[in-house]
């Protein structure tokens, strides 16, 4: 069920177009495309922008670190996205929605750093706001995820795991 934006938005355009690159396997053009972004969008840009794209970047990092770095970006835009900006982009998308995905990846970078009571916290409030999920493959990977990652947080695993974003296939 894929509809047309509500609004085209070449930020939005180039960040997707950057993230299919990174996907199909271009990590390094993918990042530098997605840092230029960022240079232009800055710090205090549209936080739909600002959230996306941290969102995306940070899973073009291995280092853990640096992913968190990114991942605490956009969970700190996602707080300042409106439901109307999120409805002007694509009016099947909620901002509620995005917060388990967000929260998610704060938890497995703080468990990949050691940090457990962090990583617990984050798994926690991803699994608060799953009902916001959709009933669809999307949602279904995300549930399956946050088992797997409270599953590593549990047993103070700090391995990479492997159906992680941006992990080899």
């Amino acid at each position: 069920m894929t509809t047309a934006p509500a609004t085209p938005d070449p930020t939005m355009e180039a960040i997707g177009q950057a993230v299919t690159e990174g996907r199909a396997g271009d990590i390094a053009s993918a990042r530098q495309k997605l840092l230029s972004l960022w240079s232009t969008i800055g710090a205090t840009g549209d936080p739909l922008h600002r959230c996306s794209l941290a969102h995306y970047l940070a899973d073009l990092y291995e280092d853990p670190a640096q992913a968190l770095a990114w991942d605490i970006r956009a969970l700190d835009a996602a707080d300042a996205v409106t439901e109307q900006r999120v409805q002007e982009h694509h009016a099947s998308l909620h901002i509620a929605g995005f917060y388990p995905s967000l929260h998610l990846n704060l938890a497995d970078n703080y468990r990949r750093l050691g940090s457990f009571e962090a990583a617990t916290e984050h798994i926690n409030a991803a699994k608060a706001h799953a009902p916001n999920l959709p009933q669809d493959p999307y949602g279904d990977l995300l549930r399956g995820a946050m088992q797997e990652v409270a599953e590593a947080i549990a047993g103070r695993d700090r391995a990479r795991r492997a159906s992680a974003p941006g992990s080899p296939a």
